[in-house]
């Protein structure tokens, strides 16, 4: 793996981190092809119950790196055209489809396809004084690593549009307010409290919440009887698991359950 992509696993948990500050983490082709391999390792690794995905240095991704991108654009280089299909694509889709849960510790600028890569993760922790900008309008670009399609369901419709059309710079406070952030810490805790949060649902039933993910991504697409259908599909699959068999009797001894992901 590059080392401009850097992953961890401390007991249950995998963080990654971006790292590479002096460009405050913008993605080349070498960091796209080094964060995809990273978490397709997360994915792969069974031992791993929840990740945390950072940057280091004063930026968590400022998306794209656009002095690559312009090399390549002027030297004709098709990868510019075709690193929305290539990278961007299949990162977005793992890391949605991740089945355990996924934290974003924003320690700093999250831009294009920076915010893009943490809209796509379950929680988002971010740093007071951190700025945040969708940025593709700004450049002639629609939007892309899955915006389009996440912004509208964590913030709503129109407001969505706004950013988008816009692509004017945010603030973590109003982040917070329009409901893209779970939490706001001061920047040095952001990874701390990103790896507390993590740690503390890798101990939780992690079989269900990848069942209880799988229903949310299904029924953005379904209708009612549909969600319904896959919710009873779903909880009869968490129902088999030892998870809710040990929850249960330790429920009933009014002793607290320990969960083993399976």
């Amino acid at each position: 793996m590059s080392d401009l992509v850097q992953l961890e696993r401390t007991g249950a948990v995998a963080t990654i981190t971006l790292d590479r500050p002096e460009g405050m983490n913008a993605l080349t082709l070498e960091a796209k092809t080094a964060l995809l391999e990273a978490v397709t390792s997360v994915r792969d690794d069974v031992a791993v119950r929840a990740l945390v995905l950072t940057g280091s240095g004063r930026a968590f991704c400022v998306g794209q790196d656009l002095r690559e991108h312009a090399a390549l654009l002027e030297a004709g280089d098709p990868a510019p055209l075709s690193t929305v299909r290539e990278h961007y694509n299949p990162l977005i889709t793992m890391l949605h489809e991740l089945p355990i849960p996924t934290v974003a510790a924003i320690n700093g600028t999250a831009a294009g396809a920076g915010l893009g890569i943490a809209c796509a993760l379950d929680l988002r922790i971010g740093a007071t004084g951190a700025r945040y900008t969708t940025a593709f309008a700004g450049i002639g670009l629609t939007a892309d690593s899955g915006l389009s399609w996440t912004l509208p369901r964590l913030v709503g419709a129109g407001r969505a549009q706004a950013l988008l059309l816009l692509a004017e710079p945010f603030t973590t406070e109003q982040a917070l307010d329009m409901g893209l952030l779970n939490a706001v810490v001061a920047p040095e805790k952001v990874l701390p409290a990103a790896l507390e949060l993590a740690t503390r649902l890798a101990a939780g039933p992690t079989a269900a919440y990848g069942l209880l993910k799988e229903s949310v991504r299904y029924a953005a697409d379904a209708t009612l009887v549909e969600a319904l259908a896959r919710e009873e599909y779903c909880q009869a699959r968490a129902g088999r698991t030892t998870d809710h068999a040990d929850a249960v009797r330790s429920f009933l001894a009014k002793q607290p359950p320990v969960f083993q992901g399976r």
